[in-house]
């Protein structure tokens, strides 16, 4: 394909999205197939010779369409939304068209620095604390990670290389401010932390040392497992699951502190939970290091809050990261700020613009209260990545696990451009609209109860009087019939079903719409109520 070919087949590329999109309305959210129907459709072999074009494009149909699952369907109601708009899609287009990768300023300055910028605008309308902003005079900054994912696994990281780099410059002093059991388990931290003496002589990030048999062995100075060996860490445990397995990969404990419903009748940590915890693991001679705090969980978009937790955070000593992953983008809103009461105790935060804020899957910007010192953490020097601005410029690859990344702010910087914020501000405060329209509607006839108040384009709902094996097999025979799509939840072993507006296409008919369908197939499989 040539420039020529690419104009023409690009064009008709533009008009089969555009297309798709003015046409969802006739699919099903869910398609009929099975795993492995694509075997059918697909070579078991590549072609040995070029095929045409045309062809290609005459299998989307049925090849890719067909079987995808159609997440801006109107009539989606699964996990939470994924946003999107047709200015982040142009600029997708123009992301792989550069096909740059900005891992240092120099490799793509524009890069670097409409994102330093773009996050700049994020936190004024997000009212997020001036600290966190790149054009700050002070360390903080921020970045656009992948996902929520990446960003907890980021965090979880830079907590842990805090807590050794304290642990390893505290040494033997200082250790009465602990009580008996903690100062015992830093003192045998340290003594194996001291037999390996190369990893003390400076705080580089990573140390070359000789083993017995004279070959080159590396030492992370930040990340030395000989010293996070009794650390612990803390979430809710209505927190994702991507937090697990950040502990997980990060080799960390985590302790998942039992949620109460408290502020607004949702799920969060209390106060003395956290208090409690701590002191219990100190006791137990753990070494407490961060708590992450969530923001719109998503079994019931509850809320930790930081005005009660932060403080606690902070007295204790404990690095405190916020994931907003869903819920962030209401801030945008002023009558959704209330959401970050509290954010000035946070050390970092993120939260998926990708979710609710127009702007197409990858976007999860990320902000640190103090990048300067986080980035010794990751950081890796090699001759290749180093330019002559490094010690004036900001270089990303300091502040994620990747080397490379693309070009996202391009679709901050359209849809902020082109849409405006009020036309964000409309779409939520549509969506928080529709939802209580649902929530309403759904206890109207008496069978069904809420679970938890209706919150930010969410209702959790289940039936009156039942188990959790009946509330399963309604939810299970609605996704069977594959006229609407919505995911089950549990919270502390109560199971229910979770209904979230999705589509910017959804409208209140469509809510209607979702509610006779749930209320049909209720009538079918329980005739006794």
């Amino acid at each position: 394909m040539d420039s020529a070919s690419f104009r023409v087949e690009g064009k008709r590329m533009v008009d089969f999205v555009a297309d798709y999109w003015d046409t969802i309305r006739e699919r099903r959210p869910l398609p009929d197939i099975k795993p492995g129907y694509i075997q059918e459709l697909v070579p078991s072999k590549a072609p040995a010779s070029p095929e045409d074009w045309s062809a290609i494009f005459d299998d989307l149909e049925s090849v890719v369409l067909n079987g995808a699952t159609h997440w801006h369907h109107p009539h989606f109601f699964a996990y939470f939304p994924t946003a999107l708009s047709y200015q982040s899609i142009l600029a997708d287009i123009l992301s792989g068209g550069i096909a740059g990768i900005g891992f240092t300023w120099k490799s793509c300055p524009s890069m670097t620095e409409l994102e330093m910028s773009s996050l700049d605008w994020l936190v004024d309308l997000l009212g997020l604390p001036e600290h966190f902003k790149n054009a700050h005079d002070g360390p903080g900054c921020g970045i656009i990670q992948s996902t929520a994912s990446d960003s907890t696994m980021i965090a979880i990281m830079a907590a842990r290389a805090a807590q050794v780099a304290r642990i390893k410059a505290e040494g033997d002093v200082g250790l009465g401010k602990w009580t008996a059991d903690i100062g015992k388990t830093i003192r045998e931290i340290f003594e194996r932390v001291k037999s390996n003496k190369p990893t003390l002589q400076s705080q580089k990030s990573i140390h070359i040392v000789e083993d017995d048999e004279n070959a080159e062995m590396i030492v992370p100075f930040y990340h030395d497992p000989t010293v996070f060996e009794k650390f612990v860490m803390y979430c809710s445990d209505q927190a994702h699951s991507s937090v697990e397995k950040g502990a997980m990969l990060s080799g960390i404990r985590l302790r998942k502190l039992k949620a109460q419903r408290d502020f607004l009748g949702n799920f969060g940590v209390s106060e003395m939970t956290l208090r409690n915890a701590i002191r219990q693991d100190r006791d137990r001679g753990y070494i407490p290091f961060m708590f992450l705090a969530t923001i719109g969980t998503t079994c019931s978009c509850g809320v930790d809050r930081l005005d009660v937790l932060g403080p606690i955070c902070e007295q204790e000593g404990l690095y405190l990261h916020v994931d907003a992953a869903y819920a962030g983008t209401f801030a945008f809103c002023p009558e959704f700020k209330y959401l970050l009461n509290g954010i000035e105790h946070a050390d970092s935060y993120n939260f998926n613009l990708h979710k609710a804020g127009m702007v197409n899957f990858d976007c999860s910007p990320m902000w640190f209260k103090n990048g300067t010192n986080i980035a010794k953490f990751f950081n890796v020097d090699a001759l290749y990545l180093a330019h002559e601005y490094q010690s004036t410029a900001a270089d990303y690859r300091h502040l994620q696990v990747a080397l490379g990344r693309r070009f996202r702010s391009l679709k901050i910087w359209f849809v902020l451009r082109n849409m405006g914020v009020a036309k964000i501000q409309d779409y939520l405060r549509g969506t928080e609209k529709l939802a209580a329209k649902f929530a309403e509607l759904i206890i109207e006839d008496g069978r069904f109860e809420h679970f938890v108040p209706q919150h930010l384009g969410l209702t959790c709902f289940k039936l009156k009087n039942s188990s959790n094996s009946d509330n399963e097999r309604l939810c299970n025979a609605i996704n069977e019939d594959r006229r609407i799509h919505l995911v089950p939840s549990t919270v502390q072993g109560n199971y229910f079903l979770r209904m979230v507006v999705c589509s910017q296409l959804t409208n209140e008919n469509d809510v209607i719409f979702a509610k006779n369908v749930i209320f049909e197939i209720t009538d079918r499989i329980f005739d006794v109520y």
